[in-house]
């Protein structure tokens, strides 16, 4: 196990990063990873273990979309390894293409679930703002450079 402080606490900053960059609270990432509140917050902190690797990173990674062998990765000074391209990294996607409906689904529930108790005309879109950043970030759908195709139907 590395005990390297420094590697742990860039561990927890890459955590906590990849949580926000995902718009998401400490809360959700524990509940998707089906650990602790208090594991979510220790392991963002990027306290070094006393003795070993903690059970509850490779779930909290997995939660973030993080691949297996990304702890060991950022620990050793890298970046973790995930599906989700970069900023620089935008590929095409044909139309015919579907979205993984699990992955839709779990980018979806999470921006409703955030924005819609007792939601209003304006928290609703907002939540769905939400779910199409998550979805330009995650490369499935083009940024519109503030064009956005018309909602009206041609076969009124």
């Amino acid at each position: 196990m590395n005990r390297d402080p420094e590697a742990w606490a860039r561990l927890g900053q890459k955590l906590q990063q990849a949580r926000l960059a995902r718009g998401l609270k400490q809360s959700d990432i524990a509940d998707e990873a089906g650990v602790s509140l208090a594991s979510v917050q220790s392991a963002e902190a990027g306290s070094m273990p006393k003795s070993r690797m903690p059970i509850t990173l490779p779930p909290i990674a997995a939660a973030l979309g993080w691949k297996a062998g990304s702890v060991d990765a950022v620990l050793d000074g890298g970046e973790p390894i995930t599906d989700s391209p970069g900023p620089a990294e935008w590929r095409d996607v044909s139309v015919q293409q579907q979205i993984d409906a699990e992955q839709l689904a779990g980018i979806m529930t999470n921006a409703m679930v955030r924005a819609t108790e007792h939601a209003t005309a304006a928290e609703i879109r907002a939540a769905t703002r939400i779910a199409l950043d998550e979805l330009r970030k995650q490369g499935l759908i083009r940024e519109t450079d503030g064009v956005q195709p018309s909602t009206i139907s041609e076969n009124r």
